[in-house]
C-alpha cells in the first residue's frame, strides 16, 4: 500500500484550515524525509467505509462541521479505531470522535452534538461557554500522553475556529471506556483527546486548528507526526 491520507470533510476554499491542510503535509513531508500523498474525500461520497478508505493509510477528519453526511464520518471514525487505521481530528474532527466514540464504545447510544441536535438528550458535544472562533489560546498537555510526546514540551499556544466542545457531564463516562483526555486549556477546559498507544497506534483529536501553523511556515508537530504514522501503517 503506498502511504495516503483520506482528508474526509466537505471542502471549502474559503475555510483557513482547508487551505493550511495541504501546507501542513507538505511540510510535514519534508520535515519527515516521507512521500505520502493524500486526497479530499467529501462526506457525500462516504457509504462504506471499508470500501470507501480501504486504499488509505491514514484518515484525517477535517474541521468545519455540520457535515453534509454525519453519519459516513462517525462510520469512518469508527472504521478507522477499530482496524487500527491513523486517525486525526481536528475542530470539527474531534467533537465527532468524542460522539462516535461515546456512541459505540461508551454506551451513551443516544450520543449527539447540539450544532446538529440541539435537542438531543446526550448532547456529548456542547456550545463553548466563550467562542474560540479566529481565537488563540494557551493549552498544557497531560505527561506521558502521546500529545506530550509529539510536541516534545508541556505547553503550547494553538489556533481555534470553533463554538462547540467536550460537555464535562460526559467526561467521567468517556474515561471509564478508554478514552484519555490529555490536553486543556489554562482553565482545565477539554482541548483534546486520544487513545493510549497500545490500544492504538494513532487515534487523537484536538480542538485547536495545528494545521494553522503551516500558513506561517512551520511544520504542524500533529501533521508530521501523522505521516509518519501513515507511512508505518503502509
Amino acid at each position: 500500500m503506498k502511504p495516503s491520507i483520506a482528508l474526509v470533510g466537505d471542502y471549502s476554499a474559503e475555510v483557513i484550515a482547508h487551505r493550511a491542510i495541504p501546507r501542513a503535509l507538505e511540510l510535514a513531508n519534508g520535515d519527515a524525509g516521507a512521500a505520502v500523498g493524500w486526497t479530499w474525500v467529501h462526506t457525500r461520497e462516504l457509504r462504506d467505509p471499508a470500501r470507501d478508505l480501504a486504499n488509505y493509510s491514514a484518515v484525517w477528519v477535517v474541521p468545519r462541521s455540520p457535515y453534509e453526511n454525519m453519519a459516513g464520518v462517525l462510520d469512518a471514525i469508527r472504521w478507522a479505531r477499530e482496524t487500527k487505521r491513523p486517525l486525526l481530528g481536528s475542530c470539527g474532527g474531534f467533537q465527532h470522535l468524542v460522539i462516535e466514540f461515546a456512541r459505540n464504545r461508551a454506551g451513551i447510544a443516544a450520543a449527539d452534538h447540539a450544532e446538529t441536535n440541539p435537542d438531543g438528550p446526550a448532547l456529548v458535544v456542547e456550545p463553548l461557554a466563550c467562542s474560540l472562533v479566529e481565537q488563540t489560546s494557551a493549552l498544557r498537555f497531560t505527561a506521558g500522553s502521546r500529545l506530550r510526546e509529539i510536541y516534545g514540551c508541556d505547553a503550547t499556544t494553538e489556533g481555534y475556529h470553533c463554538r462547540y466542545g467536550v460537555n464535562p457531564l460526559y467526561r467521567a463516562q468517556l474515561e471509564r471506556a478508554g478514552l484519555k483526555f490529555t490536553a486543556f486549556d489554562e482553565t482545565g477546559e477539554i482541548r483534546g483527546a486520544e487513545l493510549p498507544a497500545g490500544e492504538h497506534p494513532f487515534f487523537i483529536g484536538t480542538l485547536f486548528q495545528s494545521e494553522r501553523r503551516a500558513l506561517k511556515g512551520e511544520v504542524p508537530p500533529l501533521a508530521r507526526a501523522l505521516v509518519q504514522a501513515a507511512g508505518a501503517f503502509a
